[in-house]
């Protein structure tokens, strides 16, 4: 496995700072984020170290994105954004979807031929009626990531954390049986996961069997923990918020069994990327206590991880 780190945690550092920091950490790869310009929405969302749009029409800016990661010894795994491709609101679905589709074919001009995301949900819809608009909007996306040879790795992030998310959160591929019925829906064979084991354990959901059950699926993965607050589930229920009851935590200092979860990576002999994603409210409040987490997460997955 070539471990990096997703780069959103390092927004406020322009694309050759980020490429800078993660090569003097010793690390190997970079999910690099890609939004468009303007406000994000929510936290680590908006920032973009790769100019998708950019890279489509400046060779020399595509040349300089990966001349400068080689020379740095870092591979771009891939690039990343992670929008609502189903949003309820029919304007903001199509930018996304507009956007997403720039992301697919600058991924293929530098040459990463992957794009890490959400297949995005209507929270206002069901399960079933969701599948259906999947069965509208996903299609075309595909088609061209397969003519340009781009693979797609879907985040199993539910996406509901908070008012505005709910009831259903803004990601359909939550589960293994979502996931079951979107591959069997959209049968590509460059639709894949990004597999983040954090979201299982707030689902209280088994993060080790679906390694196995969907190893040719697995694209690329996440190294994030959760942490869960029992005293606080038994007060507030399932049906709660989730973040009442849990927060998202450094690698190592949550409730994910690392050892289990690289283990059962090795059985299936996945040597792709994995980068350590960083949204720890504890390691936020200066720059250098972010640069510590990116520090204190790699030196504990190095147990783990060469």
């Amino acid at each position: 496995m070539r471990l990096g780190l997703v780069s959103a945690i390092l927004e406020a550092y322009n694309y050759e700072q980020m490429i800078d920091i993660l090569a003097e950490m010793g690390f190997t790869c970079v999910e690099a984020a890609c939004w468009p310009a303007g406000k994000a929405e929510r936290r680590y969302a908006g920032v973009s170290h790769i100019d998708a749009a950019r890279v489509l029409t400046d060779d020399a800016y595509a040349a300089h994105v990966t001349d400068y990661a080689a020379a740095h010894g870092i591979t771009i795994s891939s690039l990343a954004f992670y929008p609502n491709t189903m949003d309820g609101n029919r304007r903001k679905r199509a930018a996304n979807l507009a956007h997403l589709e720039t992301v697919i074919r600058a991924s293929a001009k530098l040459g990463v031929n992957l794009v890490t995301t959400f297949i995005g949900r209507d929270q206002k819809k069901t399960v079933e009626e969701n599948l259906e608009i999947a069965a509208e909007v996903w299609p075309p996306l595909l088609r061209l990531a397969e003519e340009l040879g781009v693979r797609i790795g879907i985040e199993n992030c539910p996406m509901l954390f908070g008012a505005d998310q709910w009831p259903g959160g803004q990601n359909l591929m939550t589960s293994p049986a979502n996931w079951e019925r979107v591959f069997a829906l959209l049968n590509s064979p460059n639709l894949g996961l990004n597999y983040d084991p954090s979201h299982f354990v707030w689902q209280q959901m088994d993060y080790i069997q679906p390694i196995y059950d969907f190893r040719d699926k697995i694209f690329h993965v996440h190294f994030k923990d959760i942490k869960l607050y029992p005293e606080r589930l038994a007060r507030v229920g399932v049906m709660a918020y989730p973040l009442e009851y849990m927060s998202p935590k450094l690698p190592g200092l949550g409730d994910v069994q690392w050892g289990r979860f690289v283990s059962a990576l090795t059985d299936i002999r996945y040597e792709g990327f994995a980068c350590i994603e960083v949204e720890d409210r504890a390691f936020e409040d200066t720059p250098e206590r972010v640069l510590a987490s990116l520090r204190l997460s790699k030196r504990y997955l190095e147990q783990f991880v060469l």
